[in-house]
C-alpha cells in the first residue's frame, strides 16, 4: 500500500499545480489592485478546496480501473484485484483530503493578506 502512495501524491499534485497556476495567472491579471488579487486568489483557492473535498467524497465509489493513479502504476506495483478497490480508493481519499487541507490553508492566507491590504489602504 505504501508503494502506491507516492504515485497518488504525484497525480493529485499535478492537478493541483495546474489549478494553482491558473489562480496565479488570474491574480497577476488583477495585480494592479492587490486587495482584489488576493481576494480572488482566496475565493478560487476555496473553490479548489471544495472540488478536492468532493473528489475525496467520491473516491470510495469510483472504479479503481478508471483512475489516473491506476494507469500510472507500473504493473508490478499494482495491488491484487481483490484488494485494489479498497487500497486505491482509501489512498486517493487520504491524498485528496491532504491536499484539501493545504489549499484551505492557502485560502486563509490569501484572505488574510487581502484583509491586510484593505486595512492598509484605509
Amino acid at each position: 500500500m505504501e508503494d502506491v502512495r507516492p504515485f497518488a501524491c504525484e497525480t493529485v499534485q499535478r492537478a493541483c499545480g495546474l489549478a494553482l497556476l491558473a489562480i496565479f495567472c488570474i491574480m497577476i491579471g488583477l495585480s494592479y489592485v492587490p486587495h482584489a488579487a488576493f481576494q480572488a486568489g482566496g475565493f478560487l483557492s476555496m473553490a479548489m478546496t471544495l472540488v478536492l473535498l468532493e473528489k475525496a467524497h467520491g473516491a470510495r465509489t469510483r472504479d479503481y480501473r478508471r483512475t489516473e493513479l491506476w494507469l500510472h502504476l507500473p504493473r508490478e506495483r499494482r495491488p491484487a484485484p481483490a484488494d485494489a478497490q479498497d487500497t486505491i480508493s482509501t489512498i486517493m481519499r487520504e491524498t485528496y483530503l491532504l491536499f484539501a487541507r493545504w489549499t484551505a490553508l492557502i485560502c486563509v492566507a490569501m484572505w488574510t493578506i487581502a484583509l491586510l491590504c484593505l486595512m492598509v489602504d484605509l
